[in-house]
């Protein structure tokens, strides 16, 4: 079976896949698509129906604790995946079926579930919680707002990306004189706007970086 695996948006430079163009070329083509969506939901809108497989680690945009992570599979694909890691908690009633033959998986795609990351998920439910109470596509407003403001006081094009990367002398000493912590990656200043970001937390980036 061909598979077109890729980001909904790329760690390493930001861009917004075009998922229209992917879909509509997956269904041309019969392939099946897997979607890394980790550096996507919590801020960019995406209907995950339209895509055969999308997983996505929670500890990023979803403002998570490590150790959670999503998978959605469309339903007509779920009889081809194979549950490698199948455990006492892939039970349609785990309780009922800890020991003894046969396997009794679930149905549904709880047969790919592993055994949860307690103390995990109790930090992720209140963080899924908030971010549904502000609504993903409030929070990519306010998101990619702020990403272009801090793009316009660079000097660079708007974007649609929650995620900015720019290429100035010395910007990580320059931010940790200021106070700021930021991360370097591939020798490129990597800034990721969300929702707990202000228009100050912007200015004062742009300060320090023109310092």
């Amino acid at each position: 079976m061909d598979v077109v695996a890729f980001s909904a948006v790329q760690m390493a430079t930001g861009e917004v896949a075009d998922l229209d163009a992917v879909a509509a070329a997956a269904t041309t083509h019969g392939v099946l698509t897997l979607v890394d969506a980790t550096q996507a939901i919590g801020w960019l809108p995406l209907d995950a129906a339209r895509f055969d497989v999308v997983v996505a680690h929670a500890y990023k945009w979803m403002m998570s604790p490590r150790g959670t992570a999503f998978m959605a599979i469309r339903p007509d694909r779920l009889a081809a995946v194979v549950p490698h890691a199948a455990g006492w908690y892939a039970g349609e009633d785990p309780l009922a079926t800890f020991f003894g033959e046969p396997l009794r998986l679930a149905e549904s795609a709880r047969r790919l579930d592993t055994s949860p990351a307690w103390f995990m998920w109790v930090g992720t439910a209140p963080a899924l919680d908030l971010v549904e109470k502000i609504g993903v596509d409030a929070i990519h407003d306010h998101d990619v707002a702020l990403a272009n403001a801090f793009r316009a006081g660079l000097g660079l094009d708007s974007g649609n990306s929650a995620i900015v990367f720019c290429d100035v002398e010395d910007a990580a000493a320059k931010l940790e004189r200021a106070g700021i912590r930021a991360s370097v990656r591939g020798g490129r200043l990597r800034t990721s706007w969300h929702v707990y970001n202000t228009p100050d937390d912007v200015e004062r980036t742009l300060e320090a970086l023109s310092a």
